[in-house]
Parts: C-alpha cells; sequence; structure tokens
C-alpha cells in the first residue's frame, strides 16, 4: 500500500488517522460522525476498506466496527434529541455547522418520510448526522428507530465497504470521472423523477376517480333496498293499483 500522501482525492486527508490509530481510527470518526458531529466517517471507511483490500487491514474486522460505531453513535444522537435535543442544537450547533433553520428543513423532510428515511439516512450527507438526533426530536418509538437505524447502517456499511475492498484506490477515480459528468446526469435525473411522478399521481387519480364511481354506483343500488326495508319495518303495505268498474 503507496503512503498516505500518494493516495488520490479525499482519502489522503484520512490515512494519517489510520496509520496512527487503526481500527480505533474508524470506530471514533464514524461514532461522533453519527451522533451529530461533521467529520468524515464515510471517508475513513472508505479508506480502511482500501487498506483491507492492500493487506494492511481486516476487512470484516472493519465492517464490524463501522456498524456498531454507526448504530451506537446514532443512537447516542437519539437520546440527546430526547433529552432537549432542539434546545442543544439552537444553542451550540452553530459551532458544528448545525443551524436551527438546517435543522427544521432536516426534521420536516425526516417526518414526511417516516421510517424510511431513517434507512436512507445514512446514504445522504446531513441526514446521516442528524438521524439520530431528528428521531429523538420528533419523538420516534426507540424501538422503532433501532431496528431501521440498523437495517441503514448495515446497508450503508456493506456497499461502501465492499466497493471499496474490491475497487481499491480505482473506486476515486470512478467518483471523480462521475464528478466530471455531473451537470449532464442532473437534467436526466430530475427528468427520470419527473416522468415518474406525472405517471404515479396521474395511476393514483385515476384510481380514486374509479373507487368514487363504483362508491356512487353501489351506492344507488342500496338505496331502492334501504327504503323497501324501511316501509317493511313500518308496516306500510306496498300500493296496488285498483280499477274502477267501466262507467
Amino acid at each position: 500500500m503507496p503512503p498516505h500522501d500518494e493516495l488520490p482525492g479525499f482519502l489522503a486527508g484520512v490515512a494519517p488517522l489510520l496509520d496512527k490509530y487503526s481500527y480505533f481510527a474508524v470506530a471514533a470518526v464514524i461514532g461522533v460522525e453519527s451522533f451529530g458531529v461533521p467529520a468524515p466517517g464515510q471517508t475513513i471507511m472508505v479508506a480502511a476498506a482500501i487498506y483491507a483490500g492492500a493487506g494492511r487491514l481486516n476487512v470484516f474486522v472493519v465492517g464490524i466496527i463501522a456498524f456498531v460505531a454507526a448504530v451506537l453513535g446514532d443512537n447516542i444522537g437519539y437520546w440527546i434529541g430526547v433529552r432537549g435535543g432542539r434546545r442543544l442544537v439552537h444553542r451550540w450547533g452553530k459551532y458544528v455547522f448545525i443551524t436551527p433553520a438546517r435543522l427544521e428543513r432536516a426534521e420536516k423532510f425526516f417526518v414526511r418520510r417516516g421510517n424510511r428515511i431513517v434507512v436512507v439516512a445514512r446514504f445522504i450527507d446531513g441526514l446521516r448526522q442528524l438521524n439520530g438526533v431528528i428521531a429523538g426530536i420528533t419523538a420516534m418509538p426507540w424501538r422503532t428507530f433501532l431496528l431501521y437505524n440498523a437495517i441503514g447502517a448495515f446497508l450503508w456499511v456493506g456497499w461502501w465497504v465492499t466497493v471499496s475492498y474490491f475497487l481499491g484506490t480505482r473506486l476515486v477515480e470512478i467518483i471523480e470521472h462521475a464528478h466530471r459528468y455531473r451537470w449532464f446526469a442532473i437534467p436526466l435525473v430530475i427528468l427520470a423523477i419527473g416522468t415518474y411522478a406525472f405517471f404515479h399521481i396521474r395511476h393514483i387519480r385515476r384510481r380514486r376517480a374509479r373507487e368514487a364511481a363504483e362508491q356512487i354506483e353501489a351506492a344507488q343500488i342500496e338505496a331502492p333496498q334501504i327504503e323497501a326495508a324501511d316501509d317493511e319495518d313500518a308496516g306500510v303495505e306496498p300500493t296496488a293499483s285498483v280499477s274502477g268498474p267501466p262507467a
């Protein structure tokens, strides 16, 4: 494995920590990132997995430590949120770049998406750091948070450790290459999302219209039956036409 000053891109910044503290650096950085402190947790996990691919660390130990640190860190963040996270963020958040406005936007996004956002939050910068704190502030049941947070951490760690282990430093080249074309990719992604949303909304509207028509039709069928039943309960005999004698 080349020395850290030869590592490409974002890896060079965290390599000295790995060189000096090894697995402890992975646990500490991912742990503090997970309860709200901006730290390069994902970066150091990628670098550690690349080290493992070069034989300097054990990839299974890296994965287990990263997973445990992520889950424990998020749970610390959860209890911070429960015990007054909003007040703490308003008072001290500016020192770690978590402003009240940023917290409010993340909280609204979190509440709208429910449990699913706990899973995907690990893959989103910003939400990854605030995931546990917001769950505590919004009073999500702890067991629910623990389950979905563990699923998210497992997927996050599994993806990045596996990809980094097998691709090595080529991963940095791929990411940097992809960044060159991001301005072409973003409009395509927006177009794809917009197209999906259009057809999804149209499908929902048609389904609701069909259900409403079926309800109206059912009500029209049931109305005469209900009226007849009411007449029977009231003792009303059905009227019959009587023809009089011819004049």
